[in-house]
């Protein structure tokens, strides 16, 4: 069963940003429900950020955790200097949409910094949501996969706010995978390791949120990039839906702004949770890097 979740923590993560994808920065909930009705499916992007994308592909979110986990997987561990050469090689002919993130870590590697001290200082969430491509190899090691996670974020985002974010959600999903519910597995990360931090009002806002209507709450926290936002809307999902993968993910998306990363971590900590049998079968073979990804996996 052990196996069976975390392969759900990395698919999880990936069904959610491709769930994402057809109305990825739209802020306006009301178009989404006009335009889509309830977000089940996949669709083509419906902004012009992901020119290009279709149905089933993955924002350039989910573009870099698959950089991510196929560093992982063919290194046989995370090497940093690894992950930024692949990393910066996969963006030099990249067709999809550049964050402002990327583009400043890129400039930084081109002005000749060094491949792992060019990052951007972006507060975005996103930084730190690849972190579920590291689940495979790291799940038995508590103390590397914290610190691969804070590394990998810090490749493109050099933010304190981030990479504790990335620390926080990598102990979050440790002890889920180890059996303890998705929220009392948050309270006590954050109680036993955040209590001074910086993001513990935000971990903890999402944590009280649990009762309240997903729309309305991500709305009050915002439904931009940022961990000040990104974060407690994450935490929030997991709360509220924490027995039910789908509701959670479509929820998400219905939330609007930028669902792919708040997705992404809310993916992975419940794939962990319940298992590839939460996932809807029609997700887990709808998107395009599928068999890919299961590729690598099975290489595990």
């Amino acid at each position: 069963m052990t196996e069976n979740r975390i392969k759900a923590a990395v698919i999880g993560a990936f069904v959610a940003d491709a769930l994402s994808l057809g109305v990825h920065w739209v802020y306006n909930t009301g178009v989404i429900e006009k335009k889509f009705g309830r977000v089940e499916q996949f669709y083509d992007p419906l902004t012009s950020y992901h020119k290009g994308k279709k149905a089933g592909d993955f924002t350039h979110y989910g573009d870099q955790m698959l950089v991510l986990l196929e560093s992982v997987i063919s290194g046989g561990g995370f090497d940093a200097h690894r992950f930024a050469e692949t990393w910066r090689s996969f963006f030099a002919d990249y067709g999809g949409y550049f964050d402002q993130a990327t583009k400043a870590t890129l400039e930084n590697m081109d002005a000749g910094k060094s491949l792992t001290e060019s990052a951007s200082h972006s507060d975005d969430l996103a930084g730190a949501s690849r972190l579920a491509a590291l689940v495979p190899v790291y799940h038995d090691n508590r103390e590397q996969l914290v610190r691969t996670a804070r590394e990998q974020t810090a490749i493109t985002h050099n933010n304190d706010r981030v990479i504790l974010s990335a620390d926080f959600f990598a102990r979050s999903v440790l002890a889920v995978l180890d059996g303890n519910p998705p929220g009392a597995a948050m309270e006590a990360t954050v109680k036993a390791h955040f209590a001074n931090s910086s993001i513990a009002s935000l971990v903890t806002m999402g944590i009280e949120s649990r009762d309240r209507e997903t729309r309305e709450t991500i709305a009050e926290f915002g439904q931009m990039c940022s961990v000040e936002a990104g974060l407690p809307g994450a935490v929030h999902l997991i709360s509220r839906y924490a027995d039910d993968f789908k509701t959670a993910m479509v929820e998400n998306v219905m939330a609007g702004g930028d669902s792919s990363a708040r997705g992404m971590m809310a993916g992975m900590v419940l794939g962990a949770a319940h298992g590839m049998a939460a996932i809807p079968e029609a997700w887990r073979a709808g998107m395009t890097a599928s068999q890919r990804i299961n590729a690598l996996l099975a290489g595990c």
